[in-house]
């Protein structure tokens, strides 16, 4: 019987967190076949998966494209219903699958969803790439449900529910196959990170649902490939915010809210020097003019729409740092 999930793991050198979670990955998901993308590994990947998990289907892309082209180059020509786009450092749980499925099966209008995603090394926490389901503010600056800026919260059960997000986690997303065709996947222009946040503002653009499940739990690592601190992830980061953006956002308030936003940039360069980092703050100085650079090619990808309410909050920046709100039931409901 033809199985209803592809489960796919994007692979660039990470042999040992292969060895690591492949198996559970097997295990707890009999409704999917696996896959591994590779991405041109030179650390004995392919041969560790040829050896040890004859069942999984190996695919090999030429050279180390990313996440974004990794996974676009690598899904070609697989055809199950659902694809589950997982990191290489999760672990996945029994039955995990279960409450995804009867989600899906129950709404065909449904184009993504995301499980809770708590931290493998502090598992009573949720993991800062995703939390419980993600949500922009008016400014593209990203926040989840668990965790605001470096602020995470305890899993209490708070977030043991269903609900409608703006975008899920590129560290464990399920996506329906003939959507992500339709949006023509991820843009690579973005290498890594924030493509999946782009994936699912262009998905809404044309009335995609994405939901957050809570029924459904995995630990993620964090950090593994590149570490949160990283000066390369922050302007990845920044640089992918504003293109993002560029593309997205609604035409009558775009020039507007870019500015507001270079500011806030601004103020987060300030920020870093404060603290001694002076490297970060170079990345994002470089970030923007590598934004400006790409304004000619972006403006090819422009998402014509007339959507406004892709935020949910005008500044979590100020919510935060300012009115010192530091978890996302006190934003939300502006207490």
């Amino acid at each position: 019987m033809e199985k209803q999930f592809a489960l796919v793991v994007l692979n660039w050198n990470g042999k040992a967190l292969l060895e690591t979670f492949l198996p559970a990955m097997e295990q707890f998901s009999p409704q999917a076949n696996v896959y591994v993308i590779d991405n041109a590994s030179t650390d004995g990947s392919q041969a560790l998966i040829q050896e040890s998990f004859p069942e999984v289907k190996l695919i090999q892309n030429a050279e180390n494209y990313g996440y974004a082209k990794g996974y676009n180059e690598g899904l070609v020509g697989i055809t199950e219903p659902i694809l589950i786009l997982i990191n290489s450092d999760i672990e996945v749980t029994e039955n995990w699958l279960t409450p995804i499925t009867a989600l899906f099966d129950s709404d065909p209008e449904l184009a993504m969803v995301q499980p809770k995603i708590l931290d493998y090394k502090n598992k009573a926490y949720f993991e800062y790439a995703g939390a419980a389901g993600g949500y922009l503010d008016k400014y593209g600056f990203p926040y989840c449900r668990g965790r605001i800026f470096d602020t995470i919260e305890k899993d209490e059960g708070q977030y043991d529910d269903i609900e409608t997000i703006f975008w899920a986690s590129g560290a464990c997303l399920f996506i329906r196959n003939e959507v992500f065709q339709i949006l023509q996947g991820f843009d690579e222009d973005f290498f890594a990170h924030q493509e999946e946040i782009d994936l699912c503002w262009r998905a809404q653009n044309r009335g995609y649902r994405i939901k957050y499940c809570g029924f459904s739990t995995v630990y993620h690592v964090g950090g593994a490939t590149l570490n949160y601190e990283s000066p390369r992830k922050t302007y990845l980061n920044f640089r992918n915010s504003l293109m993002m953006m560029y593309k997205n956002l609604p035409k009558r308030h775009k020039f507007s809210t870019l500015f507001i936003r270079l500011c806030f940039d601004g103020l987060a360069g300030v920020r870093f020097m404060l603290l001694f980092k002076p490297k970060h703050c170079w990345a994002i100085i470089r970030s923007h003019f590598a934004f400006y650079s790409r304004i000619p090619k972006l403006k090819n990808k422009l998402e014509f729409t007339n959507i406004n309410n892709y935020f949910t909050e005008k500044s979590v920046i100020f919510s935060y740092f300012v009115y010192r709100k530091k978890n996302f039931i006190t934003i939300r409901n502006k207490q």
